[in-house]
């Protein structure tokens, strides 16, 4: 066969559709695992971190909120609920001498506090 631009020697004995994958099985196995593996690496600590951000700024804000609306107070705790008056998220209770809690308001899906208006002159 003489040589021109048709003619490819790395080609020569190739069958088209003939063959499976140069990969056996099991490493082919082996790599979705430890892809998995690494993206939940990635994606874990991220979720870890939000959730402990919230909880801290969940208590700051509760905190905050029973020192400002209930001097009785001797507490105060905050607990994400699913279902609640104001639907899922974070409210705030304050916790009284003799073990009851109080409801005191709803710190939003994303805990923290927004400015309430009050009856009576603006100051």
């Amino acid at each position: 066969m003489a040589w021109d631009e048709e003619y490819h020697p790395e080609l020569a004995e190739y069958v088209p559709g003939e063959g499976a994958s140069l990969r056996r099985p099991g490493f082919v196995r082996v790599m979705r695992i430890m892809i998995v593996v690494g993206v939940a690496a990635l994606v874990v600590p991220g979720v870890a971190y939000t959730i402990a951000v919230q909880v801290q700024t969940a208590d700051a804000a509760c905190r905050i909120a029973v020192s400002a609306a209930d001097p009785q107070a001797v507490g105060s705790r905050a607990a994400f609920a699913l279902t609640g008056a104001a639907g899922p998220g974070w409210y705030c209770y304050s916790q009284r001498f003799d073990g009851s809690e109080l409801l005191l308001r709803s710190l939003g899906l994303i805990p923290g506090l927004q400015h309430q208006e009050r009856g009576g002159i603006p100051a």
